[in-house]
């Protein structure tokens, strides 16, 4: 599927059960749908990391908006400026009020230990029918 300019791709990974909960968050509460997504596994989202050079499988959720990469703490707070009602923006905008490097550690700590604590699922999450527009 082919997504314009207009719209925020989101790669994940998709048999993390920490990061399928944030996905669903997000396409709940991005009522403006200009979040499209993309596990890290699948061949779509392996072509819009490679764009921007990467190859390894990543550890963390990569987001790109107007063309450029966002990662790790980076992404969530721009995430959360797609988010309604407006409180859910606003407390994304809070964590702004904490640097980066620590914003940065504290992610790569969850990042770090998502399986353990969260679980891992056996496949990809797969998007139900209403989603699919949603994904590349």
């Amino acid at each position: 599927m082919s997504h314009s300019s207009e719209h925020t791709i989101v790669i994940f990974d998709g048999v993390c059960t920490l990061c399928n909960s944030a996905v669903d968050f997000l396409i709940r509460h991005d009522r403006t749908e200009r979040l499209v997504f993309g596990s890290f596994q699948s061949a779509e989202g392996q072509h819009v990391l490679q764009k921007f050079g990467l190859t390894e499988p990543p550890d963390t959720i990569y987001v790109v908006h107007d063309e450029r990469l966002y990662k790790e703490s980076d992404a969530v707070m721009l995430l959360s400026g797609f988010l309604q009602p407006w409180y859910l923006r606003v407390a994304g905008m809070c964590g702004r009020v904490v640097p980066r490097g620590i914003r940065d550690l504290l992610y790569r700590w969850v990042a770090r230990n998502r399986y353990r604590w969260f679980g891992k699922k056996e496949s990809c999450r797969l998007p139900t029918p209403e989603e699919r527009k949603r994904f590349l």
